[in-house]
């Protein structure tokens, strides 16, 4: 069985500024409802992993901190970016050495991202025909899966059809 699944990246005109203010208070809710503390430092980490669409590294962060606070010290960085994933409000894609703001803040899941290499966007899917691949093959090898995240990298589909229309011309 086969289905569509709809574009998963961000709309070209969305309201990011309301997209960030609502995963940050996403965020907020999550570390309350937990007892963790979502302080300052951690909130605009989030809020500088959130910015935009597309992966930031480490020291992309601790460049903009470093802007905004004068000198920070690099492990600074690395204890919040390790709070944020702990809690998974915050992905970490191997591929890129670079951290993605979870699309699903609400617990523990599988996660799966659509990369473009042409414009740079993440897009996090869950897909329960590919969660139930991945746990048959586990299931008949008798591998037990200790961390997973599928990585795909490819062109989205705004960036296909920007080129298919620049070809057409």
């Amino acid at each position: 069985m086969t289905r569509e699944l709809e574009d998963p990246f961000p709309a070209a005109d969305h309201d990011h500024a309301q997209c960030v203010a609502d995963a940050l208070d996403r965020a907020a809710a999550v570390c309350a409802a937990r007892g963790v503390k979502l302080t300052r430092l951690r909130r605009r980490v989030l809020e500088i992993v959130l910015d935009q669409h597309a992966p930031i590294g480490a020291y992309a962060i601790l460049e903009r901190l470093a802007r905004e606070r004068g000198r920070v010290a690099p492990p600074t960085v690395y204890r919040a970016l390790d709070f944020l994933v702990a809690q998974g409000l915050v992905h970490r894609l191997d591929t890129k050495n670079a951290f993605v703001a979870c699309a699903r803040a609400d617990g523990p899941h599988p996660a799966c991202f659509l990369i473009c290499r042409e414009c740079g966007a993440v897009a996090e899917v869950a897909d329960p025909e590919l969660d139930a691949a991945i746990a048959a093959v586990s299931r008949r090898t008798g591998f037990a899966v200790a961390r997973r995240i599928v990585e795909l990298e490819g062109t989205c589909a705004r960036c296909a059809a920007a080129h298919a229309a620049q070809e057409a011309a």
